[in-house]
């Protein structure tokens, strides 16, 4: 089977931050606590950017299609390797700004944002509602804590909203989503690649 629309969230070889207890409140403010500098390893296995890229997806993405690729700070400028490689061209890039809840990622800048690419592979062309550029969402929480990684859901559905019939699939998929087949570690797989 072939996808016209592809969504995916790579598991990025980076470090998850300081521990929140990492942080102090001052004066009703959450400040880093510049004692605490150990960052952790994130909770789930990573990887490179050259095993990204070479992962078959060329051949499983329809000549007219989309590419919704999940980046962060540090990998923006080698997120096109993979991009290239899956047989896409970048078009054009959907901020999430994140609500912050510490520091933020970083050791210079505060990082409290992560970028959607959208990508292009023949002429598909989006339906629906055009987007804007900076989407400003609340991290999703389970059980009083922030799922580490995980988006909000606004997303997939600002992607179903502008993307017309087709097969979807979502990679690196923490969940099944209804009318998508799903790839990753956390879910029973619809593919295998």
């Amino acid at each position: 089977m072939k996808y016209n629309v592809i969504y995916a969230d790579p598991p990025w070889d980076q470090k998850a931050g300081r521990k929140l207890q990492s942080y102090k409140v001052v004066e009703g403010k959450q400040i880093w606590n510049s004692n605490a500098t150990i960052t952790e390893d994130l909770p789930y296995p990573t990887m490179s950017v050259e095993e990204i890229a070479n992962l078959d997806i060329k051949s499983i993405a329809e000549n007219d299609s989309f590419l919704f690729i999940w980046v962060t700070n540090k990998y923006l400028l080698e997120a096109k390797e993979v991009i290239t490689a899956w047989g896409f061209r970048y078009v054009a890039c959907i901020t999430w700004k994140k609500k912050r809840m510490g520091g933020g990622l970083g050791g210079v800048v505060r990082i409290s944002s992560e970028f959607l690419l959208f990508c292009r592979r023949g002429n598909l062309k989006a339906v629906g509602n055009i987007p804007e550029s900076v989407i400003e969402a609340k991290r999703p929480y389970k059980n009083g804590f922030p799922c580490h990684s995980k988006k909000p859901e606004i997303f997939a559905q600002m992607i179903e909203s502008v993307s017309p019939p087709g097969n979807k699939l979502e990679l690196f998929a923490r969940s099944q989503r209804k009318g998508w087949d799903v790839f990753g570690n956390q879910v029973v797989n619809s593919i295998t690649i």
